[in-house]
């Protein structure tokens, strides 16, 4: 183990008050139960000497475990301990859209693996999730990559790392950042499946300038990845959490799902342009824009939003009365949309249980209500928007910039009222 490998493991050991093996006990900083690491918990061996099972032939979920082997396969022991989690309500709800790396977020940090192990990781990730253009996989690559941007703003900046993303910062806008939100992509090629330019790993904020940036990212497997049992994908940092449960070789839950973005456009050094959130974006300002002056009278909300509502720690707080203007009262045309603009955020998952979650959401549309408050154009701060049906829940709103001061970002969740977690937990 090198040294500075052997300086992460005892920073985050100290930090999580662990002494001795790391086997069955609850971490006292973070709360994260670890399970037995260096057992395999299907042939009572230890991980140290034996190959977890690789299929290359495997498909679906199959191809989902296989790969999650392959990576458990390139890691030691220690590194398998940060890995592998209990299946706890404690450990599946803790993710946050701080930067504040792993003091509220399980599992081993992107910046601590070696390329091999790098690139093992975002192979899981991308055979969990969506294969579309600017959704799903290519996604997550966009925010990792929005995330070394602003590092390395913050880095270049006189202020210093703001604290959380609900304070104020007056670090200087990165000038490769373009200045109109609603910019579109024209990036001709897929961003590289694995990220670059991975800050310093180090220190229990997760390394970086405040906690930014690509390798300060952090993946889980909580329970043991199966086909024939219950476990979950765990995946995120700032901007970014992705929980997604599977049951007996099925996907069983694709939330929560938070994805935010900071700048929200930017051109790259190669001249790429990249727009993360540009679908979940215009999918609702097509819907908002078909409403009429009395159906957005309508679909106006009392309150006032300066973030998501159900963010992290927000678990089962689903307003008991759905607000706004009902679906089954617009047209044909303007119902299509609804559908549309929420196919973004479902577009995370596999593109198979993606198709299965937009039938149950189009099957339920009629008892779906849309809501607004503050402006509808998405380019303000306070602009809010959200779906909320018998299952799927979305919000998108715009907050000011932080780093990137005099431009919004934007903050989004996808919940569902019945399967988060893969409907594992019960939240009062």
């Amino acid at each position: 183990m090198s040294r500075d490998r052997t300086r992460l493991v005892r920073t985050r050991r100290a930090w999580r008050g662990i002494a001795g093996a790391v086997t069955a006990v609850v971490l006292v900083g973070g709360g994260f139960a670890v399970a037995n690491a260096s057992t395999d918990t299907q042939t009572g061996k230890s991980a140290a000497g034996v190959k977890r099972p690789v299929d290359k032939k495997a498909i679906g979920v199959g191809a989902v475990v296989s790969a999650a082997n392959e990576f458990l396969n390139t890691l030691d022991a220690d590194q398998q301990a940060e890995v592998l989690l209990d299946f706890s309500q404690a450990n599946a709800t803790a993710w946050s859209n701080l930067p504040c790396g792993s003091t509220c977020r399980p599992g081993i940090q992107l910046g601590s693996l070696t390329d091999t192990q790098l690139a093992a990781a975002m192979k899981v990730v991308k055979l969990a999730t969506g294969t579309g253009k600017g959704t799903g996989y290519d996604q997550i690559t966009q925010i990792l990559k929005a995330d070394d941007v602003l590092n390395a703003a913050q880095a270049t900046s006189s202020a210093g790392p703001a604290p959380s993303d609900t304070a104020s910062s007056t670090a200087s806008a990165d000038p490769s950042a373009t200045a109109d939100p609603s910019a579109s992509s024209t990036a001709t090629d897929a961003p590289t499946d694995v990220p670059t330019g991975t800050p310093p790993s180090g220190g229990t904020g997760g390394g970086g300038m405040g906690g930014y940036g690509s390798g300060v990212y952090f993946l889980a497997f909580l329970g043991t990845p199966s086909t024939t049992g219950t476990w979950q994908l765990h995946f995120g940092g700032h901007h970014l959490a992705v929980n997604q449960t599977y049951k007996k070789g099925k996907v069983a839950g694709a939330s929560p799902f938070f994805v935010g973005v900071e700048p929200s456009s930017w051109t790259a050094d190669d001249g790429t342009t990249y727009s993360p959130l540009e679908a979940q974006r215009n999918g609702m300002l097509a819907l908002t824009g078909s409403l009429s002056t009395e159906q957005l009278a309508t679909a106006k909300l009392s309150e006032s939003f300066s973030d998501v509502l159900l963010g992290p720690g927000e678990d089962g707080q689903f307003p008991a009365t759905k607000e706004g203007i009902k679906v089954s009262t617009l047209s044909p045309k303007q119902q299509q949309l609804v559908l549309k603009a929420i196919h973004p955020w479902i577009a995370n998952v596999d593109d198979a249980t993606a198709k299965k979650l937009m039938k149950t959401y189009a099957h339920e549309l009629n008892e779906t209500y849309v809501g607004y408050s503050g402006g509808t154009a998405l380019d303000t701060q306070g602009d809010y928007v959200r779906i909320d049906g018998p299952g799927v829940w979305i919000e998108f709103v715009c907050q000011n910039g932080l780093v990137f001061q005099g431009k919004v970002h934007y903050h989004t969740v996808y919940r569902d009222h019945t399967r988060d977690y893969g409907s594992e937990f019960t939240f009062s």
